[in-house]
């Protein structure tokens, strides 16, 4: 998993409430095991007509947020069906970073397992950052994972609360495997010393 310290990118405005799952990534695109390839679908039933051709108004779809990297959103973002899918595709878009004023649990969790900051802030700062990212390309947000910060295109900063452990995570990209690869020491002894006090097993 890739490292999350600083990231400096296009912030896309996405208004809406009750994003679930299934509009982030449909049913029919959920037979893959790779986290890889996804990108393309997400928002498919949004992004794209009936004919897979891209409806023009829809925000990822607009030239200045085809590169964006920042997601701010409304509330109870990712709600829905458990489906680990809708990280993997907000992942493989080239989205590092969610901000919204509330997420589904399971969500929220797998967020952090794929990569991805999720960032819980109260509406009224919700509302700034959509403002700023309603500017377009131009306007670049700053979010800073070692200090728990974002700043504006404007200079305007605000914190926010992320677990401790999550942040180590984040910081030295470490997934799942990555923690317990971690203790591949300790397991390797435990393993050697298993082997001569019980042979049989």
């Amino acid at each position: 998993m890739d490292k999350f310290e600083k990231l400096t990118g296009i912030a896309a405005p996405l208004p809406l409430v009750n994003v679930d799952t299934d509009m982030i990534i449909p049913k029919q695109f959920l037979k893959t095991i790779k986290r890889t390839g996804l990108g393309v679908n997400l928002f498919d039933e949004m992004r794209y007509d009936e004919q897979g051709n891209e409806i023009a108004d829809f925000v990822l779809n607009q030239p200045a947020y085809r590169q964006a990297e920042i997601l701010i959103a409304g509330e109870n973002f990712g709600c829905g069906s458990s489906r680990e899918h809708a990280p993997w595709a907000i992942r493989d878009f080239g989205i590092r970073c969610i901000v919204a004023p509330g997420f589904a649990d399971i969500f929220f969790n797998n967020c952090f397992k794929n990569g991805i900051l999720p960032v819980v802030l109260p509406q009224e700062q919700v509302d700034i950052l959509m403002k700023d990212a309603e500017k377009g390309a131009n306007a670049r947000m700053i979010v800073d994972l070692e200090t728990q910060t974002i700043t504006t295109s404007d200079g305007v900063e605000i914190g926010f609360d992320v677990d401790p452990f999550r942040k180590h995570c984040l910081l030295e990209g470490l997934d799942d495997i990555g923690l317990t690869l971690e203790k591949a020491p300790a397991i390797a002894g435990f393993e050697a010393r298993m082997a001569q006090e019980r042979p049989w097993i």
